[in-house]
């Protein structure tokens, strides 16, 4: 695989409403692990919508990757142009200070929000350009807006062979809880 797509949940999805929330991290790691592999394999680059939640904490984490890989490079393809221009301050600083360290950056639509029909055409080029996705979605912890591009991506997995890799909720918990883990068997005095 030489593009990989990754998408899920917007962060007030899943109730994360500061960049603070301990549960990025997790969410962070376990994207590092899906990409870790497909790294060794030859991924070159990866590519996100960069819309506030997952799309974004993805970038981050693939900046940080970079550093190990530095083949790696970094996509965001939004559906309409400065689709930050709504979001609340603090957000659309965390947006601007990740552009400057993607490759290439560009948009569907030159212009403003004018219909759904933008976030169509950019789901299309997205899954028409990678070779696989990897998609942090859970149907069973509640239905979110990646339900779109997962139907999609599956449709894409059965006829041409797209790779269609999942992070669920219960991964995300299972690294959480190896942290709690190893925080509780760490000493709490040095000798």
């Amino acid at each position: 695989m030489k593009n990989v797509l990754i998408t899920g949940y917007r962060a007030h999805e899943l109730n994360i409403f500061s960049q603070k929330h301990k549960g990025i991290k997790y969410i962070q790691k376990a994207i590092a692990g899906k990409l870790r592999p497909l790294l060794e394999e030859g991924l070159e680059w990866v590519i996100t919508p960069g819309q506030y939640g997952v799309d974004l904490w993805a970038c981050e984490e693939v900046i940080k990757l970079k550093r190990q890989y530095p083949q790696l490079k970094l996509s965001i393809i939004t559906a309409y142009a400065n689709p930050e221009e709504g979001w609340k301050d603090d957000k659309k600083t965390y947006y601007q200070s990740l552009l400057p360290r993607v490759d290439y950056c560009a948009s569907i639509s030159k212009g403003p929000y004018e219909g759904v029909w933008q976030f169509t055409a950019r789901d299309e080029l997205l899954l028409r350009k990678t070779d696989g996705i990897i998609l942090v979605y859970d149907e069973e912890a509640g239905e979110g807006s990646p339900r779109f591009i997962k139907e999609k991506a599956l449709k894409k997995a059965h006829a041409e062979g797209y790779r269609y890799i999942t992070i669920a909720s219960d991964d995300i918990q299972s690294i959480a809880d190896e942290d709690s883990y190893r925080e509780m068997e760490e000493p709490f005095y040095e000798e």
